[in-house]
């Protein structure tokens, strides 16, 4: 199994054909290693812009990429080829740092080629999700790759931040650090048709108590201090995200605001609920799953 580690930098640009924004890829980077880890090659590539005229200036700022090099670079369709090309048909993991390259990617492949899955991609994994599964960070809270680099004590003078080739490397160091042969393989997703639909699919927040995938057993509260249920005051109102309503607890003779959020993934709803006990106009939160 060899592992390409990708990186991808993009600009945010509208498209008059579609009548909507889409982060267009200006330049790819990626890095080839060896079951052992060690470097075989690199790739790195400009794209010219098909879609927007000219780079954002915080495009600019960041990546110090211009238009001027762009206008040298070469067509997506292109670059996708040699990219390819450069993987080759030996087995591999593509790997970047957090889903959005490989969401952006997806999306210029629809986009530009007119195809709905990437040719050269078989496996993937989220290099960014394994390093807060090992450090036991909250998902909510992502990681970036320089404050990761921080954490694992790399050295990171000799890299240029924002560029495509410099952040595969970058990362490449990190997946060095980190990988565990007995424990990244279960990270790996075959790139099946689920894995192109969770990746299309966009959450929501369900605003509707009467939607089917409200479970109304979780529209309740056991008192946190007793354990007993406690007795519902007001209806539900959707508040901020959240279903909202004040309990009761008669043993402990305290009010407490109750909220439950059911958010809808690809295929399970989230469910989370928060208490906020009301003790004379003074609020203490805890949080439950």
């Amino acid at each position: 199994m060899y592992y390409v580690i990708l990186d991808l930098e993009w600009n945010n640009a509208y498209d008059r054909k579609s009548k909507g924004f889409i982060n267009e890829i200006i330049e790819i980077g990626a890095v080839m290693l060896d079951e052992e880890l060690q470097e075989v090659s690199r790739f790195s590539s400009l794209i010219r812009s098909q879609i927007g005229k000219k780079l954002r200036g915080s495009v600019k700022q960041l990546t110090h990429i211009t238009n001027e090099d762009l206008d040298s670079g070469i067509p997506y369709t292109k670059a996708l080829s040699e990219l390819r090309r450069w993987i080759g048909a030996r087995p591999n993991t593509v790997i970047t740092w957090g889903d959005g390259d490989i969401r952006v990617l997806i999306d210029n492949c629809r986009h530009l080629n007119g195809i709905e899955i990437v040719p050269f991609l078989s496996n993937y994994a989220d290099l960014q999700r394994y390093f807060q599964m090992i450090f036991n960070t909250s998902p909510a809270r992502q990681v970036g790759l320089s404050s990761a680099a921080e954490i694992l004590g790399i050295d990171e003078s000799g890299f240029s931040h924002h560029r495509a080739l410099d952040d595969s490397l970058l990362t490449a160091e990190l997946f060095r650090k980190i990988f565990d042969p007995k424990t990244f393989p279960d990270f790996i997703q075959p790139c099946t048709r689920d894995f192109y639909g969770k990746l299309s699919f966009k959450p929501y927040i369900i605003g509707n108590i009467n939607n089917p995938l409200v479970d109304k057993t979780k529209l309740c509260y056991t008192c946190e201090s007793c354990g007993k249920p406690a007795k519902q005051l007001t209806d539900w109102r959707f508040v901020s995200r959240h279903f909202r309503a004040l309990f009761y607890c008669p043993h402990c003779d305290q009010k407490v605001k109750v909220g439950v959020s059911f958010k809808k993934l690809y295929d399970h709803v989230e469910v989370k609920k928060t208490s906020v006990i009301v003790v004379e106009h003074k609020e203490k939160s805890t949080e439950e799953e």
